[in-house]
């Protein structure tokens, strides 16, 4: 193999092939998931001939090789095998916080366009109620109704389904278990606790709609038992007997482990939390205030509900809700805060804008809380204080809340709460302190990416204006309408620091890769997120769409061409799901370069902001 001695050099220096846990690549790079990286040694990575930078961003260690990197994938795989093993949650890097939230993330990223629009019905719901244009009980309301709730009601069904894939488990097994949870046969059980059992076993049905937490627990084990199960059942009977094995252990589980389990945190933490209000109202009011966030992202706060109730009938009023309120309204200051904080056409932007609107007008804040929150680090010690000072207002001054209401706009303006000068006090200082330790404090520079602006300040150039000069002069068409970006603004090592060549990103405004060049293919890769073209000139220009997108592995991408095709400039090469892929999290920024610029005399980049396909974006002299 052609690169044989030099493979085996990358795999000793990211630690030997027992430190890799899998092994993917892209246009440029090697991108490596080790299980300890401090066996890798970067220094001596780095200074091997072929390697071009060492980059450790996103829990990978990226090894950039250039456009042989594809050479260098398929000869390390064959030497280890180790490309086509599947990345394990359990083996990655940090400690057990982190490994937590990264599982709550992963497990919510995929759902939060979906409770985000869910959401917005409920918002438009309660105007229409509110304003007389609507009647709950109007079949109208009903429908759209089922549409808003469904997702938040059947959640056990898509968190078993992302949740499994966390675990490397099957997804759709996942799926079932949480379903099994809301299945007629199972929900007609509830409310019959004295007659029924399981096996003999006494069991207490509940609802478990809605709820998290069991399903957060069953998951975790089904992920265990289901690699246990394919150890010991012979392959040929795995495709029928592993889910049937997992279904018929871990719903009885669910049902009489897990679930009850979770049940009893509940009650456990309202006890907690009526003792706490017992003890010193300013204490309980902080602590339930700024645990309350937490509580609703394992859905323990339902637990409140019985206490909730029976305290609006016998006295009138719920102190816990009184506080309660402040955690929404915190988590609404910090989706403004986040978005004040990011610039136009960012990623966070797209997710707090709708966020708030939900939370302001709906009372529900699992967007947030999913979307943002859980995502950056500060923001947890942010919600926190936030939440946690105007819930220490709200308990010092009694607050209550007079009705079962959700905590919105609406319940606001009809005055709720008493005294509602002390309700005013606290909750806008829950709003003040989310939005402004956001702000100025909450993100990382680390987080920034997902903040920063796409901006149209002018582009870097050589000249002012595109021109003839002495040589030949070769004109790069761009492949898509856009924005285009300055390479050292883009939010990757590589690729702003030159490394992978010269030229310019665009933010592309349609969905279509056209040939920047004449020429014939010379680089595709099976993620169909990148091609290379190379001109009879002996320029290769490669077109990359999107930053890291090649760990979709080619979902959301369509290729029109195969490797050694000859192209015209103008010719369809690509089609991508830019919305998609864009609401999954990926920066759609997208690279055009020249990866040979050294062997050319001069690169003349256009000074534009905007750019329309087929329109010179920069001209190579060669």
């Amino acid at each position: 193999m052609k690169y044989l001695d030099e493979s085996k050099q990358i795999i000793a220096y990211v630690g030997g092939e027992k430190n890799i846990i899998s092994l993917v690549h892209c246009a440029t790079r090697l991108r490596f998931s080790l299980k300890d990286k401090s066996k890798a040694d970067k220094e001596a990575l780095s200074k091997l001939p072929f390697v071009l930078q060492v980059v450790i961003s996103g829990g990978q260690y990226q090894v950039v090789i250039g456009p042989a990197v594809h050479d260098y994938y398929m000869t390390i795989n064959e030497l280890t095998g180790i490309g086509t093993k599947e990345k394990v949650l359990e083996k990655t890097e940090g400690n057990i916080g982190e490994k937590i939230l990264k599982v709550i993330s992963g497990a919510f990223s995929p759902l939060i366009p979906l409770l985000a629009g869910a959401g917005m019905i409920k918002a438009l719901l309660t105007v229409l109620t509110e304003i007389g244009a609507l009647q709950a009980t109007d079949a109208t309301y009903a429908i759209f109704s089922a549409a808003g709730n469904s997702v938040f009601y059947f959640l056990p069904i898509f968190l078993g389904i992302t949740l499994a894939k966390q675990f490397g488990a099957n997804a759709y097994v996942g799926g079932a278990i949480g379903a099994a949870l809301l299945e007629p046969n199972f929900t007609a059980l509830i409310g019959l606790e004295d007659k029924v059992n399981f096996f003999g076993i006494p069991l207490t049905p509940v609802d478990y709609a809605a709820t998290v937490f069991p399903i957060f627990v069953a998951m975790m084990v089904y992920g265990i038992l289901e690699k246990g199960l394919k150890k010991i059942i012979k392959q040929e009977l795995q495709l029928f007997l592993v889910p049937m094995l997992s279904l018929m252990i871990m719903v009885p589980f669910s049902i009489l482990v897990f679930g009850p389990f979770g049940t009893v945190v509940g009650d456990g933490v309202s006890n907690i939390v009526i003792w706490l209000f017992q003890f010193n109202d300013t204490v309980a009011g902080f602590i339930l205030g700024a645990t309350y966030p937490f509580l609703t992202i394992l859905g323990l706060h339902w637990g409140f509900t019985p206490i909730t109730l029976q305290n609006l009938s016998v006295y009138g009023g719920d102190v816990i809700e009184g506080v309660a309120v402040c955690a929404v309204y915190a988590e609404i200051g910090i989706a403004i805060g986040a978005y004040l904080k990011g610039k136009k056409h960012s990623k966070i932007k797209k997710i707090a804008g709708p966020s708030i609107l939900t939370g302001i007008f709906a009372g529900v804040t699992e967007p947030i809380l999913y979307g943002i929150v859980m995502n950056y680090k500060r923001l947890i010690t942010v919600i926190i204080l936030s939440s946690g000072i105007g819930g220490a207002i709200n308990g010092t001054l009694h607050v209550t809340c007079d009705a079962y209401v959700f905590h919105n706009i609406f319940s606001l303006v009809m005055q709720t709460y008493s005294p509602y000068s002390g309700f005013l006090l606290g909750i806008s200082a829950s709003l003040v302190i989310g939005i402004v330790l956001t702000y100025f404090w909450g993100i990382t520079p680390a987080d920034k990416v997902d903040f920063v602006v796409v901006d149209q300040e002018e582009s870097e150039v050589i000249e002012k204006n595109l021109k003839q000069i002495d040589g030949k002069v070769i004109d790069i068409i761009s492949p898509f309408d856009g924005e285009i970006i300055p390479l050292k603004e883009v939010k990757d090592e590589v690729f702003s620091s030159g490394v992978a060549g010269k030229g310019v990103a665009i933010l592309p405004k349609n969905d279509d890769v056209y040939a920047p060049c004449d020429g014939k293919i010379t680089a595709l890769f099976d993620s169909k997120h990148a091609v290379g073209i190379t001109t009879e000139d002996g320029i290769d220009i490669l077109v990359h769409v999107g930053i890291n997108t090649v760990m979709l592995n080619g979902d959301g991408f369509e290729c029109f061409v195969q490797f050694g095709d000859m192209v015209k400039a103008g010719q369809k090469l690509i089609h991508f799901e830019r919305e998609r892929i864009g609401q999954m999290g990926y920066s759609l920024a997208s690279p055009i370069l020249i990866s040979n610029a050294d062997e050319c005399n001069e690169i003349i980049l256009n000074d534009k902001k905007q750019i329309s396909k087929g329109e010179t974006v920069y001209q190579v002299v060669v």
